[in-house]
């Protein structure tokens, strides 16, 4: 059972989320908020797999909520709740943590899978999503929530010249098959590097890989 926390400042919407959850055999609802700090609260408290949480509330709002989450022992993942076209938090939402997005105007289907992905570990961030990002922060002058961590910047020095081209496809939206067929081998071999990645980088998820190969400059901005 995925046991789930709805942050979210309208009860309209934890309220439609949490129908939609209750009929599920394998996703249930074990506390709800209004900000992100009850949200941070909740999750030290209750240890869900996965806090749904919407970007923008009063007081906390979600990327600070985030950032406490995901700061503290044994995380819960968190999915942020967002309107994507217009948000301007979202560059700050994946440095403070999130492991993806859940577009409000998803389909039921998708917002069940999403959740999903999420508390198995992966990131909600599709390929051709992560370009989407990618070109809108690269227009951005400097990182919404500070330089790449010095811990990042330090294991950069025991990843590969291989394990660097890698990291720069990730940065460019490409799966695992499309890195494989760009440097023509295995998509075993792809997933291979990946994984060494995460692990050297001590990334969370494929969202923080991508991060830290835009803010390496391994990532050209558009137009560049």
């Amino acid at each position: 059972m995925i046991r789930v926390v709805l942050a979210d400042d309208q009860p309209l919407v934890r309220a439609g989320l949490r129908v939609l959850i209750s009929d599920t055999e394998d996703l249930e609802v074990v506390g709800e908020a209004g900000n992100g700090a009850e949200a941070a609260r909740l999750a030290d408290e209750l240890r869900p797999d996965v806090v749904v949480m919407d970007i923008r509330m009063p007081g906390v709002d979600g990327i600070e909520g985030t950032r406490r989450i995901t700061a503290g022992e044994g995380p819960s993942k968190v999915l942020m709740l967002t309107t994507f076209d217009d948000d301007d938090y979202v560059y700050g939402a994946l440095r403070a943590g999130a492991s993806g997005f859940l577009v409000k105007d998803m389909a039921l289907e998708e917002i069940l899978g999403a959740i999903r992905v999420v508390a198995a570990g992966d990131a909600l961030i599709a390929p051709s999503v992560t370009r989407r990002l990618i070109a809108d922060f690269a227009g951005r002058p400097e990182p919404a929530a500070g330089p790449l961590p010095a811990a990042a910047a330090r294991a950069m020095e025991q990843v590969t010249e291989r394990e660097r081209e890698v990291l720069t496809l990730v940065g460019r939206g490409l799966s695992n098959g499309e890195i494989a067929a760009e440097l023509f081998i295995s998509v075993a071999t792809a997933k291979a590097h990946v994984a060494r990645l995460f692990s050297k980088l001590e990334a969370r998820d494929r969202v923080q890989l991508v991060i830290t190969a835009y803010e390496l400059g391994l990532v050209a901005p558009p137009g560049r």
